[in-house]
């Protein structure tokens, strides 16, 4: 492995996964994260796109690997069982344990993070090792990250917030109390038997925890408990502040953001006052020291107080770009600000409120999805004559997948065959939940989908259209 090469890996939560993140920090090749729940087109996509040198994976995912895909690479390690490559103990074990040498420079891309596209193909977001110790000096400064803290960490590996948490909690020393996967019974057994003083749970994996009566008292060492990934639904806050008191933190960020971006502090979730502070609740928090966080206008100018618009971050730890993507770059980078596709307005104070997108994307239980990659899905089936997806309320996934299709005329299609077409196509999170037989889309003159009339029923009566 040189400077600038690339590994690959393709699995759950494992020690394992730790070494080959570290490995490729100290030796100065990018490592390229892949979420284990694509499809196997999915996963082919971003080996083609990424060319890395070596691919380690776990035996038991080896069905999501096409055999073309396996043979681009030139160096196949397996983690914990046989198949087509060397075993990861024993290529270890061939080897002395002599450290490389230091060739890594500051904006070398340390790693390379897959997310959805809104063409329907991941994007490799370039993050890189000036930015992602910048990341973790902001996460690790707002989270006041002490040697004594103890992180459980369930969410996986390949989104940022996982990676976000372990470093900053690095910088400290802190023991990471790994969970494989998000399991509630296992995760609370942990919480307790570990002592844990702090975790990031998304929503609805703090609702499951709830659910099973986990509390301050069930769980007394627990300090600080920080969630992101999608919008908390005040009810559901409400109800965990009640369980377990004044210790939770929203962080608001993105891969491209590098991780941080806005955070509402543990004292700034106010259950009674004035209406202007209760309204906070529902706030992304404040800009994170070192972040700058505006809303912009269509024409490029800072919207005043009050005034919606994109939200834009700023700060040392935003991605170096999309890799083998230069107009996705440019259309997202804009004169030193990330626009993050997210609708939002600030107040005088600074607290940003997401209430929409610009981007045609849902977050369902913290996964992103991307609708037009899941209408390419649709559009391929023989089937389906048209198909426009949308994001529907969910009370546990926030949003879920809704799909309006329009059967070609005389043929047999159902809900099923939809949802099962999809399956093999893409990742399981973005099949539709839900699928609705229409006979036309509503279009404008000039053939354009307007979602809005489909959406706007499906929300009706909330605050917020996320």
């Amino acid at each position: 492995m040189k400077r600038g090469h690339r590994v690959a890996v393709l699995a759950q939560n494992c020690p394992e996964y730790m070494e080959v993140y570290a490995a490729g920090e100290l030796g100065g090749w990018t490592t390229v994260t892949i979420n284990y729940r694509f499809a196997t087109p999915e996963i082919s996509y971003i080996l083609g796109d990424s060319c890395p040198q070596v691919l380690i994976y776990e035996a038991e995912l080896e069905d999501r690997l096409h055999p073309d895909a396996l043979n681009q690479v030139q160096h196949v390690l397996i983690i914990r069982g046989d198949g087509r490559g060397m075993g990861y103990e024993e290529a270890l074990a061939r080897e002395e344990p002599e450290p490389p040498p230091p060739i890594v420079e500051p904006d070398d891309v340390a790693f390379l993070v897959y997310t959805s596209g809104t063409t329907g193909r991941p994007k490799g977001v370039m993050l890189t090792h000036r930015g992602q110790m910048r990341s973790a000096l902001i996460s690790a400064f707002e989270a006041l990250v002490q040697p004594t803290d103890r992180l459980a960490l369930a969410m996986p590996f390949y989104h940022i917030g996982a990676k976000n948490q372990w470093l900053s909690h690095s910088l400290y020393g802190c023991p990471i109390i790994l969970h494989r996967a998000f399991r509630p019974d296992r995760f609370l057994t942990g919480l307790r038997d570990y002592a844990a003083t702090v975790t990031l749970l998304a929503p609805t994996m703090l609702k499951d925890l709830l659910d099973l009566g986990c509390d301050r008292v069930s769980v007394p060492s627990l300090k600080k408990i920080y969630y992101s990934a999608a919008p908390m639904p005040e009810a559901l806050l409400r109800r965990a502040m009640a369980a377990f008191g004044p210790i939770f933190g929203q962080i608001y960020g993105m891969t491209e953001s590098g991780g941080p971006g806005c955070t509402l502090h543990a004292h700034q979730h106010i259950l009674d006052g004035p209406p202007d502070i209760l309204r906070r609740l529902r706030s992304a928090g404040q800009p994170m020291t070192g972040c700058e966080v505006r809303v912009i206008a269509p024409d490029g100018s800072f919207c005043p107080p009050g005034v919606l618009g994109e939200i834009a971050i700023r700060s040392e730890a935003l991605m170096a770009g999309y890799w083998n993507n230069h107009a996705a770059t440019a259309e997202t980078m804009i004169d030193g600000w990330l626009r993050t596709g997210d609708l939002g307005e600030a107040d005088e104070q600074g607290f940003v409120y997401v209430i929409d997108r610009v981007k045609d994307m849902i977050v369902s239980g913290g996964e992103n999805i991307y609708s037009r990659e899941v209408e390419n899905a649709l559009l391929s089936h023989p089937n389906i004559a048209d198909v426009a997806v949308v994001g529907a309320p969910d009370d546990r996934w926030g949003e879920i997948v809704m799909a309006f299709v329009v059967k070609r005329s005389e043929t047999e299609l159902t809900v099923d065959d939809v949802i099962a077409h999809c399956r093999e196509r893409i990742a399981g999170y973005k099949r539709p939940r839900a699928v609705t037989f229409i006979d036309a889309l509503p279009k404008l003159p000039n053939g354009k989908v307007e979602k809005f009339k489909l959406r706007a029923p499906l929300w009706e009566g909330r605050a917020r259209t996320v």
